[in-house]
């Protein structure tokens, strides 16, 4: 998993509230778990005006332009910005790996949906809350200069706008250990290497029969 300390990017304000995870991926692109591939479909029913043909690809559909991320300004955007309750409903991993397919790294909205929350962290993607009043000032900082960056410092807990104004937020401290570290359950688990091959070389001498061919 990719490690996340300080990240400086485009912010795309999404100014919707209640946005559930068949919205950032919808259910008929579930049918793989490579983890991969997913960016292209990222928010599919509100990025294309027509439907995916599941024999082609993206190459030949109708952009949207009244979507947030089919405006050039935004091109290239690492950190999403959105209202409450972002990533409601089921609990497919899909949504994040979408976000991540697509780039994003940072998502900053006032709520999310519990799951998803936690799915991001496991994929590598900083999930933070701000209150509302410090995610209005965002929105309405982005909208006047769009295409402007934010820089999200995890290490300090803060985020820093071009003007010099900054917002600090609050972090699950495990959270953010595997983040700095690009720690997820099975790295974390393989940080103890050394511990489980010890207790592997003791059971076959106390219980070699449990290894015998």
């Amino acid at each position: 998993m990719q490690a996340l300390e300080v990240h400086t990017g485009v912010v795309v304000p999404l100014n919707r509230a209640n946005v559930d995870t068949d919205a950032i991926l919808p259910k008929q692109f579930l049918k793989s778990v490579l983890r991969t591939g997913f960016g292209p479909n990222l928010f599919d029913t509100w990025r294309y005006l027509d439907k995916h043909d599941e024999a082609g690809d993206n190459a030949g559909r109708r952009p949207d332009p009244s979507f947030v991320l089919n405006d050039p300004a935004y091109a290239g955007a690492s950190i999403l910005l959105a209202r409450e309750n972002f990533g409601c409903g089921s609990s497919r991993e899909h949504a994040p790996w979408a976000l991540d397919g697509y780039g994003i790294r940072v998502l900053i909205a006032p709520s999310f949906g519990d799951i998803f929350h936690s799915n991001c962290f496991k994929n590598g993607l900083l999930a933070l809350r701000l209150p509302k009043l410090d995610i209005d000032a965002l929105f309405d900082f982005v909208l006047a200069s769009p295409g402007t960056q934010l820089t999200v410092d995890l290490s300090g807990q803060v985020v820093r706008r071009a003007d010099g104004h900054s917002h600090a937020f609050e972090v699950d401290a495990f959270h953010k250990h595997c983040l700095l570290g690009g720690l997820d359950e099975i790295g974390l688990t393989l940080q103890d290497a050394a511990l489980i091959r010890a207790f592997e070389d003791r059971r076959r001498i106390e219980r070699p029969w449990l290894f015998a061919a």
